[in-house]
């Protein structure tokens, strides 16, 4: 079953041992940022403060901080079984049924899918208090480091429409409060909330917005999503939930949000005004740039009536933000394998934080196909912002970056097996010599034949036989080593 919302996500915590409730009054200023960044790098627990200075909220951290959790929020044992179904429904959508009887037996499984469809509803949890004269200070945003602008909502699930085509966008935008009805729109150009924002500016009007926190933790995880553009991310989070969102029209905005999220801002961006924003901690572990960007006017804000504020502090990993990335590698990994089948797996290293290094092992047949999957990884979507792509043969476990690391050090000759190109990157690459754009590396790590220049004999990987290992494996008690 779907969780409602996020207060019964936090039950379930609570139950398994998963939560941790601090009742020592906790300043929303720093003082939170650091306990969660204390527990973050200690792979500690999620945090509940109950009391929080100066607001009636309680304030959840670090909620989706480790791979338990990540699964738990998603309600599978492993994030692998979510790629199982996707591999599923990728099957069913390439294979065709020629026969009656083979079409009439996919039919329940197209009805499944075709129930994952938002839907709307009168009322909603989200609406239990509606204030129409709002303030950004009765909601406990937090300021995590020193040197930030300011304070910075850095969960919400940000919600607008493409004014051509009128479909849905969910992103997720870090939003700096500037004063009580106004924030920071951080969109960065690559993102479809920007694309919105653009169409909308050309015609001379506002984009209407909606910022839901909260709610089921499957539409937090969805706005995370690389999905492909015109994807409605709520679809995507009814399949993950495996039930249809219920959304509630919004009171001053012609918009839909989440029925039972925590809180919810209406207003919008206006298309001429623009104001500094940042600097901000970043998941880089630096501080991000102060840079021009739009501005959110709220007109409206909702809540329930014991609305519970979920927040997320990013910096130097491991961070929650690490294993929401984590989803994405494993959930994504089947789509990534129906446009690539030689790919084996994939990994994305927290060190990279997301976007900068991939890992990827593959089944090589053909000389330079190594630098075949790179061109073809920086083509898809986001991964066009990966500044290191590494590849390695099918043997190698991407997952474990020491093994791949062997593999570089020792496989690879620096002129040979580099391949440097120019492209698009992402903004907060503090490194490129120009803001979004840059250059990148792939790395072929894999085994060289001949036609591909090595003109040497391949030496043999060591490895111990099969019966010798079998023998200890059989012995190993008598060794009395354990």
């Amino acid at each position: 079953m779907a969780y409602k919302d996020l207060q019964e996500f936090m039950y379930r915590l609570e139950k398994e041992g998963e939560l941790r409730k601090i009742t020592a009054e906790v300043d929303s200023e720093l003082e939170i940022a650091e306990i969660t960044d204390r527990v973050s790098k200690n792979y500690g627990p999620a945090l509940l403060f109950e009391n929080v200075r100066g607001s009636s909220m309680p304030v959840l951290m670090n909620a989706f901080g480790s791979e338990k959790r990540m699964a738990m929020s998603l309600q599978v044992e492993r994030l692998d079984d979510i790629a199982a179904e996707i591999i599923d429904i990728l099957q069913m959508a390439d294979n065709v049924p020629q026969s009656m009887l083979e079409k009439v037996k996919i039919l329940p499984r197209l009805a499944q899918l075709s129930s994952f469809m938002p839907r709307i509803v009168k009322g909603g949890a989200c609406q239990e208090v509606v204030d129409d004269n709002p303030s950004l200070d009765k909601i406990p945003v937090l300021k995590c480091w020193p040197s930030d602008a300011g304070r910075f909502i850095t969960l919400p699930q940000v919600y607008s429409k493409d004014p051509e085509s009128g479909k849905r966008n969910v992103g997720m935008y870090r939003l700096q409060v500037f004063d009580r009805q106004t924030t920071g729109m951080h969109w960065h150009m690559h993102h479809d909330g920007a694309s919105n924002y653009r169409k909308n500016c050309s015609r001379g009007r506002v984009t209407e917005v909606a910022v839901a926190l909260g709610g089921d933790p499957a539409i937090t995880y969805a706005a995370t999503a690389p999905l492909p553009k015109d994807i409605d991310e709520l679809i995507f989070a009814g399949f993950l939930r495996r039930q249809p969102v219920d959304l509630v029209r919004c009171r001053t905005v012609d918009l839909e949000v989440p029925a039972d999220a925590e809180i919810v801002l209406e207003g919008y961006v206006d298309p001429v005004e623009r104001r500094i924003e940042g600097p901000f901690g970043d998941h880089t572990g630096y501080y991000s740039l102060a840079a021009e960007y739009p501005v959110f006017h709220v007109k409206c804000i909702t809540h329930r009536k014991n609305a519970v504020y979920p927040a997320t502090i990013v910096g130097k990993p491991p961070q929650e933000d690490c294993y929401l990335a984590l989803a994405t590698e494993r959930i994504f990994l089947p789509l990534l394998k129906f446009q690539l089948p030689e790919v084996v797996d994939m990994h994305l290293p927290m060190e990279g934080v997301f976007h900068n290094c991939v890992l990827v092992s593959i089944k090589k047949t053909f000389p330079g196909h190594a630098r075949k999957v790179m061109s073809s990884l920086w083509g898809m979507g986001q991964m066009m912002f990966a500044k290191f792509i590494v590849v390695v043969d099918e043997d190698v476990n991407v997952q474990n970056v020491s093994e791949v690391m062997w593999k570089v050090f020792n496989n690879v000759d620096p002129r040979r097996d580099t391949m440097i190109v120019e492209g698009p990157l992402d903004v907060l690459d503090h490194s490129a010599p120009l803001p979004f754009y840059g250059s990148k590396m792939g790395i072929d790590a894999t085994k060289k034949w001949p036609a591909e220049g090595h003109n040497r004999e391949w030496p043999e990987d060591i490895r111990m036989s099969e019966e010798i290992i079998a023998l200890v494996d059989q012995k190993w008690s008598d060794y009395g080593i354990d």
